[in-house]
């Protein structure tokens, strides 16, 4: 028997073939799939728990050639068992029969389209990392588990991304408890959902749907990042300049799942451009205008930024611990600032400042929280142009760009949820 692993996906409305079960000897699946099916007289079953025992017993079967059905829900080759059981056992032994996903159910009930959305799992993880694809991306499905359900997410958007639509969807497929409810963040996290959620959709109804899509899931990232500075709103040259930019943008990592602070943010140029490369992003800043500034150009650039108006540290102390962060501005007051970043950073903090005096201050705040520390001055001349047709060098301000890596290059890598690989 060459794929003597049959694995059927069931649970969003379709029955499971009785020709699927014909000649199993091991049937394997969660409790209320094993209900809901009539088993050949002489087949064990075997309740789904822990995977590893199963895995243990399904073994038994497999190596003398006789038949095995797995049960699973919707298509389990979807964040499902197919990829357990291909590790152990072998892709070419499975027969997978996949069924209709929770996601793909969930956005059908809606009547919209899924190609564009991003989709995540939670269940069994640290909910932060969906949390934050929730917060970047304006259609997102989200797989539940214990712990990371629609309470959970529901909290953690209502901090920072309170104006986006999530729909619980219930018991999919179960015709006499199908259930799909449109709730805000902050009526989420007073609930108690029970058991029967499997996903959550998160929405940004503010943005508008994307043109006809040849690639699924999210946006293609941009194609350049170190916008000119004529791409954002600014006041008076206030911006980091691009050729800063950039290397602040190589040192932070922004990517998906991701969260970025940008603390004393000014025109927003680097929360946008974190954004515009899939990260969460908190923009911190000050001034009233320059909250107006960061939203202005953060919906000119079609990305969202939770943005903060207050004066760091102060500012900092209510929002959700960062991957990474980039400290723009000076002031006295900025090494106490890195300090406070530096202790509540997952990964790396980048900072610029044009005062050599501060750079002592600044490289002991990110050493002293654990950090490597490195450097540069960055010193630029632009071309410009001259009567008589001809091009001089325009020399920029140099500015100091100081980093600390938590994990440095070399070092043991750690994944979205905090754990060593």
């Amino acid at each position: 028997m060459s794929r003597p692993i049959t694995v059927v996906g069931a649970g969003t409305g379709a029955p499971v073939p009785p020709d699927a079960l014909a000649g199993a000897e091991l049937v394997v699946g969660g409790r209320r799939h094993l209900d809901a099916v009539e088993l050949p007289a002489s087949a064990e079953r075997i309740v789904l728990g822990p995977l590893a025992p199963a895995l243990d017993a399904m073994e038994a079967y497999v190596d003398k050639e006789r038949r095995v059905v797995v049960l699973a829900s919707g298509d389990p080759g979807f964040f499902g068992i197919v990829r357990a059981l291909a590790e152990r056992f072998g892709s070419r032994r499975l027969d997978v029969r996949p069924g209709v996903s929770s996601v793909a159910a969930a956005f059908a009930r809606l009547g919209l389209t899924w190609d564009d959305a991003v989709v995540v799992s939670a269940h069994g993880r640290d909910p932060r990392t969906a949390v934050n694809v929730c917060r970047a991306h304006p259609k997102t499905a989200v797989l539940t588990g214990p712990g990371a359900g629609p309470a959970e997410l529901g909290a953690a958007l209502a901090r920072s991304a309170p104006d986006r639509t999530l729909v619980v969807a219930e018991a999919l497929g179960d015709p006499g408890r199908e259930r799909l409810e449109r709730v805000s963040p902050a009526e989420a996290a007073r609930r108690d959902w029970g058991s029967a959620v499997s996903v959550v959709l998160c929405l940004d109804e503010t943005r508008a749907p994307g043109p006809v899509r040849t690639l699924a899931g999210p946006a293609a990232g941009p194609a350049g990042w170190a916008l000119p500075e004529g791409g954002f709103a600014h006041r008076d040259s206030m911006i980091t300049k691009f050729e800063v930019r950039a290397l602040a943008l190589a040192r932070l990592g922004p990517r998906p799942g991701e969260l970025v602070w940008d603390v004393g943010s000014g025109s927003g140029s680097v929360a946008v451009e974190c954004a515009r490369l899939g990260a969460a992003v908190s923009a911190v800043e000050k001034a009233a205008d320059g909250v107006e500034r960061v939203r202005a150009n953060a919906g000119a650039h079609g990305v969202d930024v939770h943005v903060v108006h207050g004066a760091a540290p102060d500012a900092l102390t209510g929002l959700d611990d960062p991957d990474a962060v980039f400290v723009g501005g000076g002031g006295h007051e900025l090494p106490g600032i890195v300090e406070v970043c530096a202790r509540r950073a997952r990964r790396t903090v980048v900072v610029a400042l044009a005062a050599l005096d501060r750079v002592p201050a600044v490289r002991a705040a990110l050493t002293g929280a654990g950090f490597d520390c490195d450097g540069v001055l960055l010193q630029s001349s632009r071309l410009a142009p001259l009567p008589g047709d001809v091009t001089r060098l325009a020399a920029a301000n140099p500015v100091f760009l100081l980093w600390g890596d938590r994990n440095p290059v070399g070092s043991n890598p750690v994944n979205h949820e905090g754990v060593a690989q």
